[in-house]
């Protein structure tokens, strides 16, 4: 898959998910193969203003590359000053967020409510395009109700500024994460568009992934909550695409990666932080395993790297003696 100049090396993608993909998700699930992966949301304010808290979620390194930067806001200068303090820090794609739905994102104008003002969006894609050089995407919903009439009409606007791939997540604003996501949208915006259309909702495994590629004719596919704790997704999805059987990941390979990330992490932002978040992560990669639950108890309280190898390790040999 090609995003404007950029080569993708597959056609899977990683959601960009707040407070979740950081620098250390990101390169576990590109070290299983995630041809594009995303950063979390950014504040084009909190850029432009220079805080350091949203400066930090630009971080990123070579061997996560290429790397989508995602950023959201609602005044058109602000945004292109904002996407070119991104492209200047070693960003290969801008993507623009118009599909969140979190009320204090709605009340600023941003995300979702970008929908529901056309004009508004136009301003903003013009200006950013204008500002930068690499490639420019957006992620849209269906709108605010259940036609894809705003959808297909931002697509539109997208495609005329020089937008050069869409995400469409086909749920209304007011969805959210519920409900079922209407693919069929998915094929109308692709069928009125030129430029490379991602599909987004409700894969949960490979063979989501497949039919939505053959039912939409959508040119990727974009991962969300169906990654987290099981990054083998990606491996599966394109064993699957390529006609091949989906690789087998054993208990080992499982503990591999949560060690992996959990070094990742404490390299990134510190063995006590680390720690910390780590008390919840590490039960992604457990949840439906015999006794995850005395495993994600024993873990509320790790402090150290050390703890919390020697409690995932003994998890471990549990479950390699019960086979």
């Amino acid at each position: 898959m090609k995003i404007g100049s950029v080569s993708i090396p597959n056609n899977t993608v990683m959601a960009p998910l707040a407070g979740i993909t950081n620098l250390p998700f990101r390169l576990m699930v590109k070290d299983l193969g995630c041809g594009l992966v995303c950063s979390e949301m950014i504040s084009a304010n909190g850029l432009v203003y220079q805080s350091p808290k949203t400066v930090q979620l630009m971080d990123s390194t070579d061997a996560e590359k290429p790397i989508s930067v995602q950023v959201f806001g609602a005044v058109p200068e602000i945004m292109a000053e904002a996407a070119k303090i991104i492209e200047d820090s070693g960003a290969d794609i801008l993507d623009i967020n118009f599909g969140c739905s979190v009320r204090k994102i709605i009340k600023s104008g941003s995300g979702a409510a970008l929908m529901k003002n056309p004009e508004i969006a136009g301003a903003i894609l013009a200006k950013v395009k204008k500002a930068i050089t690499i490639p420019l995407t957006i992620k849209i919903r269906s709108g605010w109700d259940y036609s894809g009439d705003q959808a297909i009409e931002i697509a539109r606007i997208a495609e005329d500024c020089g937008v050069d791939a869409i995400t469409v997540h086909p749920r209304t604003a007011t969805q959210g994460f519920g409900g079922k996501a209407d693919w069929s949208l998915i094929q109308k915006v692709k069928a009125c568009l030129s430029i490379p259309v991602i599909g987004n909702g409700d894969i949960t495994c490979a063979d989501d992934a497949v039919r939505m590629i053959q039912t939409t004719g959508c040119d990727g596919v974009m991962i969300g909550r169906a990654a987290i704790g099981n990054p083998f997704v990606f491996p599966a999805i394109q064993a699957r695409l390529s006609g091949n059987p989906e690789p087998v990941f054993d208990t080992a390979d499982r503990f591999q990666i949560m060690k992996r990330y959990l070094d990742d992490t404490v390299t990134y932002f510190g063995e006590m932080h680390a720690c910390r978040m780590m008390r919840s992560r590490l039960c992604w990669f457990v949840k439906g395993l015999p006794h995850a639950a005395t495993f994600r108890d024993s873990i509320k309280q790790i402090a150290t790297r050390q703890e919390a190898i020697r409690l995932m390790t003994a998890y471990q040999e549990n479950l390699e003696d019960r086979n």
